[in-house]
């Protein structure tokens, strides 16, 4: 019968920071860039009250 390891032991704290970030950073990232696009839109919007959010701008061309 042949034994396999379940577990491998403790990581390293550099390994377990690393995991971590492998594993949250993309969502931190992406979460960052949704609130800047956001911010930005909302400045045009108050910068131009005039534009329609409804307007698709590939048609315009």
């Amino acid at each position: 019968m042949t034994v396999v390891p379940l577990h491998l032991g403790a990581l390293h704290p550099v390994e377990q920071v690393l995991t971590l970030l492998l594993a949250f950073g993309p969502f931190v990232v992406l979460g960052i860039v949704i609130a800047r696009r956001r911010r930005a839109d909302e400045h045009a919007d108050q910068q131009d009250p005039q534009r329609d959010p409804q307007r698709d701008p590939q048609r315009d061309r």
